[in-house]
């Protein structure tokens, strides 16, 4: 885990497995994976896969590019993965979110969330930092992007008590983000 980053709110779950909202730099995490908010064809330009791209090294567009060569552009359900470069993580789950107003939204963010757990799995990680997917340039509303996240990641935590990742991190940068999620996180309905 990034030591600068600050935990806001944790969960425990079954056999252990921990769920925690943070404030921090997602390129400083220190777990088995973290998650990219790539596009389709993985070019990683601006915004977070920018800054994964630039922390990690050319290796990660490297092999990004060797990715969408062999297997084509990357959906909402099936993420990609590349090695992290010199982050100090093993892998970068590279996740196309939706873009707000393409349609069906929230079910595409969901699929999306539910690709990477399955591909942690298949990766045999124990440790996954999450962005929050496609509210930053692909305009999702943070409002409505933080349930989606909150009923995700407890639905996998909650329905997989078996799984192989142990601690799923929420790693928000800005305040605002910070804020909005911790209010979902603490709501209990």
């Amino acid at each position: 885990m990034d030591t600068s980053a600050q935990v806001f709110y944790e969960s425990l779950f079954h056999e252990g497995n921990t769920l925690q909202l943070v404030q921090g730099d997602l390129t400083l995490e220190h777990v088995d994976a973290i998650v990219n908010a790539a596009n389709r064809h993985l070019q990683h330009g601006g915004g977070v896969a920018g800054a994964i791209a630039r922390a990690g090294g050319k290796t990660i567009q490297q092999e990004s590019d060797e990715w969408v060569r062999k297997h084509g552009p990357i959906t909402h359900a099936r993420p990609a993965y590349t090695h992290a470069g010199t982050l100090d993580c093993r892998y970068v789950i590279h996740a196309v979110g939706p873009i707000w107003g393409e349609g069906d939204e929230e079910f595409k963010l969901r699929e999306t969330i539910r690709g990477c757990f399955l591909l942690a799995e298949e990766l045999a990680v124990q440790s996954i930092a999450f962005p929050a997917i496609s509210t930053g340039i692909y305009g999702f509303p943070i409002r409505k992007a933080a349930p989606v996240f909150k009923e995700e990641l407890f639905r996998f935590l909650e329905k997989n008590p078996q799984t192989r990742v142990h601690v799923v991190r929420m790693v928000l940068h800005d305040t605002e983000a910070l804020l909005t999620f911790l209010d979902e996180f603490r709501r209990t309905d």
